[in-house]
């Protein structure tokens, strides 16, 4: 009979699941390769033989950040009204944030920041996001540079999203907030023409 193998697939999950925990919630600095077997029920040799140790183990959390936000705001369809698909974007990456509060905080920074493990192509989160706003620039509802206007509606969703993690905002306050932010962010960058179709009632959102 060949010797069980420990370091399997299970092994794997768990250790992958209790990193992103500690990654979110704990300078990097503390989170020491023992600590992660511990958490995870194995020993410090699966996280080497598995991940080649723990800066390994820290690019699979965030690589997997990044393909679960790409997954959800990929899964938007498109239509041919560009501005109704920033709204169901901003939508969608806010619900993805709320449902993945760990893997959203190893992401966009919490105790401690992290870089791409490689060159995230095409599967970067945001392109759904700047493929609709190239839609709503060339169709002259949005103007300015597309990338400006990426940043600001990012930056926009992030604070919001961070706001409700930390539970400063919830329920009704949420909901109005998040509707009265974006319609303001994309109000901002709206052509004239389009200025008085750019604002929202959906209680969806």
């Amino acid at each position: 009979m060949g010797r069980p193998r420990t370091n399997d697939a299970a092994v794997r999950e768990r250790l992958v699941a209790c990193a992103t925990e500690m990654f979110a919630t704990r300078p990097q600095g503390s989170v020491t390769v023992r600590a992660l077997a511990t958490a995870a029920g194995t020993s410090t040799a699966a996280v080497y033989t598995l991940f080649d140790g723990k800066g390994g183990l820290i690019r699979e959390v965030r690589d997997q950040a990044v393909a679960g936000l790409f997954q959800d705001l990929a899964a938007v369809p498109a239509s041919k009204a560009a501005l109704e698909d920033l709204y169901a974007l901003a939508a969608a990456y806010r619900r993805w944030g709320r449902e993945h509060r760990h893997l959203y905080t190893v992401l966009f920074g919490g105790a401690q920041s992290f870089v791409p493990s490689h060159r995230i192509g095409d599967r970067d989160p945001v392109r759904p996001l700047v493929a609709a706003i190239d839609r709503a620039v060339a169709g002259h509802i949005l103007a300015g540079d597309t990338t400006l206007i990426a940043v600001s509606l990012w930056v926009a969703l992030h604070g919001l999203v961070t706001l409700e993690l930390a539970g400063s905002l919830d329920g009704a306050a949420a909901e109005t907030a998040f509707r009265a932010t974006i319609d303001a962010v994309l109000r901002g960058w709206a052509t004239p023409s389009a200025f008085p179709g750019l604002r929202r009632t959906d209680p969806a959102l």
